[in-house]
């Protein structure tokens, strides 16, 4: 049975937040003397003298109208990778607790876990990259506070079966994390939808993919509102600046606009993943519910090498378990992605 504070480091039980000078205040006001400001303004035409709002609730208001979920069970922070570094922070013991990830997949787990000495325990997706179930109920002890799942997958590009992880989520005690990162290119359903049905589930957006946001650093976390609260104890108090927060608010007017790009990339992707299957040099192309298609290859260094001296970059993946000889290969633009098969019949015909 999933207990909160179970799984809670006693420091953060205990913890008292900071306290920002706009944390104190409510309401409207027109002259602000309480945070130490400068009162005369900035050298910028945009006035960025006043610190930002620390819950970012206009942006967590907009987000509602948009995922269908209440501001309390929303999360921002910078990057998907905050919201992960926190929930290390606070849910686990350096040098006591483990987390069990599921390689291959996305490498910030295992870093963040690195940085707060927390034990890292590897169940290897089986070879269609889907779930081992025996091999993560193997893994867990009384010591596994988070498994991360991420759905789709980077670098694979397909999504888990859903109810491998509603399995997870219904047999862990602990913190169920799935890393949605990539759902709006896939056929799948959120599983933000499923938040009043599991409270131990946690799932991360970002608005780095899709809505074309990698820049202003802006990653989402939803969960219960118990989790939240845990969320907003822990981070810095004022995490995302006010220009984040404007162009972030700015950009998600623009939901018809995001669609159209997510349409056209869903096309591209289809497109790009006929024409690699053609070429000798491509061994598999896997299906992908992403932005990407991950590819094995009959020389991944070569073409690698072959396609940087003619300036088209592509994440050489040879290296990550289970994708020996494998490049994972964003889908770009018409002319982009036109241009990548150009270089890769060149390289085929110089061989």
């Amino acid at each position: 049975m999933f207990n909160l504070q179970n799984i809670l480091r006693e420091n953060i039980k205990n913890l008292v937040p900071y306290s920002s000078a706009r944390d104190e205040f409510k309401g409207e006001a027109s002259v602000f003397l309480d945070a130490n400001e400068n009162s005369f303004g900035s050298p910028l035409a945009t006035s960025y003298n006043r610190y930002p709002d620390p819950m970012q609730f206009k942006v967590k208001t907009r987000l509602s109208e948009i995922k269908g979920v209440p501001p309390r069970n929303i999360f921002l922070g910078n990057g998907s990778d905050e919201a992960i570094d926190i929930l290390f922070r606070a849910f686990c013991r350096p040098g006591v607790d483990n987390v069990v990830i599921v390689p291959p997949t996305y490498g910030m787990y295992e870093v963040s876990a690195g940085i707060n000495d927390i034990q890292i325990r590897k169940v290897k997706l089986t070879a269609d990259y889907q779930l081992d179930l025996e091999g993560i109920a193997e893994a867990i002890d009384n010591n596994t506070k988070l498994i991360f799942i991420c759905s789709p997958n980077n670098p694979t590009g397909n999504s888990i079966n859903r109810a491998d992880i509603e399995t997870v989520l219904t047999n862990f005690s602990g913190l169920v994390v799935i890393d949605e990162a990539y759902i709006n290119y896939s056929r799948q359903k959120t599983f933000i939808q499923e938040l009043t049905e599991y409270a131990n589930l946690v799932v991360l957006h970002t608005l780095s993919k899709a809505w074309g946001l990698a820049g202003l650093r802006l990653g989402m976390a939803f969960a219960s509102e118990e989790i939240i609260e845990v969320f907003n104890k822990v981070k810095p108090p004022y995490n995302i600046n006010e220009a984040s927060q404007e162009l972030a608010l700015e950009a998600l007017q623009n939901v018809e606009q995001v669609n159209a790009w997510i349409k056209q990339t869903v096309s591209e992707r289809e497109k790009l993943a006929a024409e690699l299957e053609k070429l000798e040099i491509i061994k598999k192309v896997y299906p992908s519910d992403a932005n990407f298609i991950l590819v094995k290859t009959t020389d991944a260094k070569g073409i690698y090498n072959y396609l940087v001296e003619k300036g088209i970059i592509v994440r050489d993946r040879s290296k990550v378990e289970l994708c020996e000889d494998s490049l994972r290969i964003t889908i770009g633009t018409p002319a982009e992605n036109e241009s990548l098969i150009v270089n890769l019949k060149n390289f085929l015909s110089q061989r």
